[in-house]
Formats: C-alpha cells, sequence, structure tokens
C-alpha cells in the first residue's frame, strides 16, 4: 500500500506516466502529497527485501543447504513475475530491479562484514555519482520531461495499446533500473547489516533512536525541499534523500510495533493480512488502479482531473480499504495469498523429486498424503 502511494499518481494522470515527472506541474498542495510517499515505500521495502534475504541465508546456513543454490531459482522467478506485471499492467514495476538486485546480493551476503562495507561504500559511491550527473543533466536541459502526445494512449487507447507501448518503449520505462539496482545494493546490504546489529531486538533501541534522528530528523526537511525545488531535482529527491527518510521510518515503525500490547485490533490484523498477501496485493492494487483510472476501464483519470489533487488520496485510500478486506477474507479460507500460492509451488517445483527422494520415510508419507 504503501508503493501504491506513488503510483496512484501515475495512474491517475490523465496525460500517462510520463505526465508524472513534470513534478513541477503541481501545485503545492499536490507537491506536499506526493512528497509524502515519493521514495520513501520503495526505500522501506528496498530495505525489507534485503532483511528478508539475510533470513533465507540464516535458513539455508542452519540446514546445511548450498549458498546462494535454490535462492536464485527463487530470483529467477521474481524477475518472470516482475517482467510479465510490467508488460501486462504497469510500467514502472520494481519486482525486476529487485529480482536483479537480489541475484547479486545473494553472492554477497555471506562473505566478510568488512567485505559487505566495501561493497556498500563502493556501489554508495557509484550511484550517488549517478544520481548527481542525471540531477546536472536535468537541470540543463531546456524543456522538463512530459507525457506529450502519449496522452489518448491512457485516455483513448485498449488495453492492447498499452501492451504493445510498453514492449516498444521498454528503454524508455526500464531506464530506471539503471538507478535502482545499485541503489538496491546497497539497501538490501544495509537490511543485512541492520538485522544483524539488532534493529528488531531489544538490544538496537539505541540504533533505531539513532535511525529515527538521521532519518527523519535530517532526511525529511532536505527531501521536502528538493520536493518543492521543483523537476529537475526528482532523481535526488526519489532516490538519494527518500531512501534516508526511508531509515528513519523503518526506525519508527519498528519503536512503535516493539511496543504494542495486547491483542491486536481490526487495523494491526488487517495490516497483517495485507503483509502475509504483499506480492498478490502488490500485483492487484495495480491491476485495480489500471481498472479504475485508463480508458478501457472506466476513465476515472479524465473524468475526476479536474478534482485533483483531493481526487488522488481518496483514491489510494478506496484502493487501499478494498486490499485489506480482499486480503482478510481471502485468508480465512486460505493460507497464503493467490499468487504466493502459485509462486511457492513453481518455486518447488523443480526440487520436489530430489526432496522427496532424501526425505525420511515418515516425512514421505506425510508430504504425499496432501
Amino acid at each position: 500500500m504503501g508503493t501504491l502511494g506513488t503510483n496512484i499518481w501515475i495512474f491517475t494522470a490523465p496525460g500517462g506516466p510520463l505526465d508524472v515527472l513534470q513534478m513541477s506541474g503541481g501545485g503545492t498542495v499536490e507537491t506536499f502529497v506526493r512528497f509524502l510517499s515519493n521514495g520513501k515505500f520503495l526505500g522501506l521495502l528496498t530495505l525489507l527485501f534485503g532483511i528478508g534475504l539475510e533470513l533465507q541465508y540464516r535458513s539455508a546456513v542452519r540446514r546445511g543447504l548450498a549458498w546462494p543454490g535454490r535462492y536464485l531459482w527463487r530470483s529467477a522467478l521474481l524477475l518472470a513475475e516482475g517482467t510479465l506485471h510490467y508488460v501486462l499492467i504497469f510500467e514502472f514495476d520494481v519486482l525486476m530491479g529487485y529480482a536483479v538486485t537480489a541475484m547479486i546480493v545473494a553472492y554477497l551476503v555471506g562473505r566478510s562484514e568488512r567485505a559487505i562495507t566495501g561493497w556498500m561504500i563502493g556501489v554508495g559511491t557509484f550511484h550517488a555519482a549517478l544520481v548527481v550527473l542525471t540531477t546536472v543533466a536535468l537541470q540543463a536541459s531546456a524543456e522538463p520531461a512530459t507525457g506529450g502526445g502519449v496522452g489518448p494512449l491512457y485516455t483513448e487507447g485498449s488495453w492492447l495499446d498499452q501492451v504493445a507501448a510498453r514492449l516498444q518503449y521498454a528503454a524508455l520505462f526500464r531506464v530506471e533500473l539503471i538507478i535502482i539496482v545499485p541503489m538496491g545494493i546497497v539497501l538490501f546490504l544495509l537490511g543485512v547489516r541492520l538485522l544483524r546489529a539488532g534493529l528488531f531486538e531489544e538490544r538496537g533501541a539505541r540504533l533505531r533512536r539513532r535511525l529515527i534522528v538521521v532519518g527523519l530528523g535530517a532526511g525529511v526537511p532536505l527531501n521536502l525541499a528538493t520536493s518543492f525545488a521543483g523537476a529537475g531535482w526528482l532523481v535526488v529527491d526519489r532516490y538519494l534523500l527518500a531512501p534516508l527518510v526511508a531509515l528513519g521510518l523503518l526506525g519508527l515503525i519498528t519503536t512503535v510495533v516493539l511496543g504494542l500490547r495486547g491483542a491486536p485490533g481490526p487495523v494491526r490484523r488487517g495490516l497483517t493480512n495485507v503483509g502475509r498477501t504483499a506480492l498478490s496485493g502488490y500485483v492487484f492494487q495495480n491491476l485495480v488502479a489500471a481498472v479504475l483510472c485508463y480508458g478501457w476501464g472506466l476513465g476515472l483519470a479524465s473524468r475526476l482531473d479536474a478534482y485533483r489533487p483531493w481526487s488522488v488520496p481518496v483514491a489510494w485510500a478506496a484502493i487501499c480499504l478494498l486490499i485489506t478486506v480482499l486480503a482478510s477474507l481471502w485468508l480465512r479460507r486460505f493460507r497464503r495469498g493467490p499468487l504466493e500460492t502459485a509462486w511457492q509451488w513453481a518455486y518447488e517445483a523443480p526440487f520436489r523429486r530430489a526432496d522427496a527422494a532424501r526425505a525420511p520415510d515418515g516425512d514421505r508419507v506425510r508430504s504425499t498424503s496432501w
């Protein structure tokens, strides 16, 4: 739902995704509302992916499995799913970038702390230089990027027209990966280091406070300034300062969650259910937004354009509520979300026979009884 906070501005732009790149085109209210989500939840999600990779690595070590081994197959499936999501639904898919990043970091997570630090510094320096060079190029550009003549594609074009456009302009729409992958490597490894440092444990209280002070105390004012500085600062705003704010959010959210007492209420249960079906929710929320906003669906992007920016957060809240309700209803009957179930089957399929052969007789009987 956090990533939808950014994506919803793309879906609701009548001129198409490229229109959103002209950040200076919105008023004060719209710019501020965009600031609240732009890049923060992308950075937060990237950190969490790194934490998840570390947990997978620990599990493999405990079980005596080769690493990266099967994790590469897991990443390949994520790449395939991200590619389908890009082609069929949404131009700015993040799963493809995460898959490529995971394949790289899988070979780094088991190395020494010194080696990991060296990779973080080296790749981080490259990422910062890339952001600076891109910003200089944007500042020097005579005309900001706009949606130009692609507007009718999203207000009048069919779903197949949009699929064809994503294939035709794949180099343009996927150029973001050049920035996301280096940023992802740094944030994945940072997530690994934070987990090892006890971020989610009692001993991590001091670390969490530092993240809050640096990420929110320093990151938020800087990020707010770049948000209002115009389209020329878009890359700094989204890919350099927003991840800093994401660190503060991670520290704050973890502190709040660890301080919760008592049985979870409906809000906590709903958010937990969304988390358990995160992959399905990510794809489905974009599908719902496309159906609501594009011309081949209900076409609300053009119909409600006069009510921007207020209509955009309303659309975001409505989709989030729908996702939460559907996730809760689904998990009453099933253990996993629909995409999670299909993904788990595909992940286990190549190894099922080998696992059955290695399993004790009792385990083999139990596994075939389902």
